[in-house]
């Protein structure tokens, strides 16, 4: 009993239903408790900049053939364009054979634009080519000092590949980047212990705010957005570990402390740095996480893509606006442009939502208000798809590019039918195998 109550994630579970209780029935009071989320995501944003800068600039340095940096990089913009476009397609089947719209009848002339006006403002000034131009910092400083998680990983592929290219006379700043690399993920360690404080605060803030009444009134949306993602994790992610001989379930099991910080704070970053320790745990080479992982936050987020499918045709079921299978598929084509912007800013997911609907022309962008109550409740399973989505791509990329440990893999990770012995090792052990032969 007493290791339970030391484990993190028992203690978050506990902070979440405490957090629950307390916005049910004070939520004057729970409302109050917001800071306790907010303050502990600060203290882990301020620090996700420099570790995915040490990780990186690290592992490419230490990876010698620059020639695999761009092959992985290839491999893994691939896969992610393919996986989010599959969220995609699964949100949009699901939501037309559910149909929670249908029936709300809303009137497009009686909602509030108000509440919208910062998304659509926002939205108005978003293009694909002003995210691309996004990527590259105005200066060094900028990217640490605003946070951005593209323009942080740009730099550091770039130094990572000049000290590649410099040899053993980089190796005292590699070395020295490495040792930094370690204090700030024991930093992170430290700060991780707020978890169970953090949770119960924004867990508490979510319920005292919006109120569990708010979860009836469109509970079908809701159901169905859980559903999908649910389905598509099971399913897709399913089928893709069990293809690579991966145990999708174990890998959730390994990661489940970080799933339930996720599930309290209602935002993936919250477990950035955390997870690429994590998967390095698991046996992806440092390399592979340095580049699959950050880049993951922008170009991978499945639970985001499917929300914003669902929440699209939910908007054009509810204002009574029909859509034809090709105008449908038009939400899809923007979605896979503008989703990848998503994570990007505040409020990110409603700015993205506003700017496709806008894009398209026929679903009414006032419709964005009837999804504004629930979309606190919604942002767990987004954050959890997305968390679950990027793991499972860190540790198949490792796998295609033969930079899975299979040692540290195999109690943890592997399939029960999968060689735990990799073919390199087995070539190393052939001399001592025949020796004992003898």
């Amino acid at each position: 009993m007493l290791n339970l109550l030391r484990n993190l994630y028992f203690q978050v579970i506990v902070a979440i239903v405490i957090g629950i209780l307390l916005g049910h029935f004070y939520p004057d009071l729970a409302v109050s408790f917001k800071p306790l989320g907010d303050a502990f995501i600060k203290l882990i944003k301020m620090l996700i900049a420099p570790i995915i800068f040490t990780t990186v600039v690290v592992g490419i340095a230490g990876m010698g053939d620059m020639s695999k940096l761009g092959r992985v990089g290839g491999k893994t913009l691939l896969y992610f364009e393919v996986v989010t476009t599959l969220a995609l397609v699964i949100g949009l089947i699901v939501v037309k054979v559910i149909a929670p719209g249908e029936g709300i009848n809303a009137d497009v002339s009686k909602l509030d634009m108000k509440e919208v006006e910062r998304y659509t403002n926002a939205a108005a000034h978003q293009s694909t080519t002003d995210f691309f131009m996004n990527i590259i910092p105005n200066t060094f400083v900028d990217a640490f000092a605003k946070g951005e998680i593209l323009q942080v990983l740009l730099i550091s592929i770039l130094l990572g590949v000049a000290l590649a290219k410099a040899g053993k006379s980089a190796s005292p700043l590699v070395s020295a980047l490495d040792q930094i690399s370690h204090a700030f993920l024991y930093v992170i360690s430290l700060i991780m212990k707020l978890a169970p404080v953090a949770a119960f605060g924004a867990m508490a803030f979510t319920i005292g705010k919006f109120g569990l009444s708010t979860l009836l009134s469109l509970g079908k949306l809701m159901l169905a957005v859980y559903t999908t993602s649910f389905l598509f994790i099971a399913l897709a992610l399913g089928s893709i570990c069990y293809y690579n001989g991966i145990s999708l379930w174990k890998l959730i099991k390994a990661i489940r402390e970080e799933i339930f910080i996720v599930l309290g704070t209602s935002s993936s970053e919250s477990v950035l740095p955390k997870m690429m320790t994590r998967m390095e745990e698991l046996g992806c080479a440092k390399p592979i996480v340095g580049i699959v992982l950050p880049s993951g936050y922008s170009f991978n987020l499945d639970g985001t893509c499917i929300y914003l499918t669902m929440a699209a045709i939910f908007i054009a079921q509810a204002t009574n606006t029909p859509l034809t299978l090709g105008q449908e598929l038009t939400v899809l084509l923007v979605l896979l442009l503008t989703s990848k912007g998503a994570a990007a800013v505040t409020g990110g997911g409603f700015i993205t939502l506003a700017a496709t609907l806008a894009a398209v022309g026929t679903v009414p962008v006032a419709g964005i208000t009837l999804v504004l109550g629930v979309d606190r409740f919604m942002s767990e399973i987004r954050s959890i798809t997305n968390l679950i989505g990027n793991a499972v791509a860190t540790v198949v990329m490792a796998k295609w590019e033969g930079e899975l440990d299979m040692q540290k893999a195999s109690a943890i990770l592997l399939s029960p039918e999968t060689p735990v012995v990799s073919r390199q090792t087995a070539a190393l052990r052939e001399p001592e195998l025949e020796q004992e032969q003898r």
